[in-house]
């Protein structure tokens, strides 16, 4: 069994630690390992949420493991195509499109460039009050292609997005949550309690609701409203029709009108 990667399953919750000391770097088979970690969490019915973090106090992530790329055994060139990252692209999530559940990135320490992009990928992220976020790419002749360039304009400032590309400045907890690119910033101790806490009151909700979220939004991300609607409306979104037709809903209605705790099945 893996050591790369730990997994833990409770109460329709999977937690997933990166766990490569010292810095939880990503190797391909780690990736791989990650990718399968992920297709298993969608494939299983009895598991709603997913909380990842990285093993340790310091470092989530620091990406890509620059030592493996140094003696050759991660090619650059086209490396999406050259090495076999696995299901999900690198690290199994940032190019994961069939996954609708959600992710909370637990942030236990630093997430650096891969580390970061990581994260970004998640739905939810709850940092401990110690993270910086950094992308040191630019100055080892390479750019953050895994997610960076692609999301982060999206959620922040695109000039303070270009600051982190060019100048490779450092980015704090707090500065990340003013500009919404964290949820939640939380003491050390206090960190995957916050995200048990979150996780499990997702697991509670109807699964095909939770799902459909997701695979809404990825499917109408930056359309303009009225397409966006035709779009959700239209378009083939087997997650929304199922809900839509679900008994969940019938439950969930029912329980608010008799004033009780529903009881979905995620059908």
């Amino acid at each position: 069994m893996s050591k790369n990667i730990l997994i833990r399953k409770k109460n329709k919750i999977m937690e997933i630690t990166i766990n490569r000391p010292k810095v939880n770097a990503i190797d391909i088979k780690t990736s791989q390992e990650l990718g399968d970690a992920f297709e298993a969490f969608r494939n299983d019915d009895n598991i709603s949420v997913a909380i990842l973090t990285g093993s340790g106090e310091k470092i989530f992530s620091a990406g890509w493991d620059l030592k493996d790329l140094n003696t050759g055994n991660i090619s650059l060139n086209n490396w999406w195509e050259t090495d076999d990252y696995g299901i999900g692209g690198f690290a199994g999530v940032t190019e994961n499109w069939k996954l609708n559940k959600p992710i909370i990135a637990a942030l236990n320490g630093l997430a650096i460039g891969g580390g970061f992009e990581i994260a970004i990928s998640c739905d939810l992220i709850i940092a401990s009050e110690n993270v910086e976020f950094g992308l040191p790419e630019l100055p080892l002749g390479i750019v953050p292609d895994a997610g960076a360039l692609q999301r982060l304009p999206k959620i922040i400032p695109k000039n303070i997005a270009r600051e982190m590309f060019l100048l490779g400045r450092r980015m704090s907890a707090t500065e990340a949550q003013h500009y919404g690119l964290i949820n939640k910033i939380v003491k050390k101790n206090h960190l995957m309690d916050t995200a048990r806490e979150w996780a499990n009151r997702i697991a509670n909700a109807a699964p095909l609701a939770v799902q459909t979220i997701k695979e809404i939004e990825r499917e109408i991300e930056s359309l303009p409203v009225k397409e966006s609607f035709y779009r959700m409306r239209n378009n083939n979104l087997p997650t929304y029709k199922k809900m839509l037709s679900s008994t969940d809903a019938v439950e969930g209605v029912s329980a608010f009108v008799e004033k009780r705790t529903p009881k979905f099945k995620g059908e």
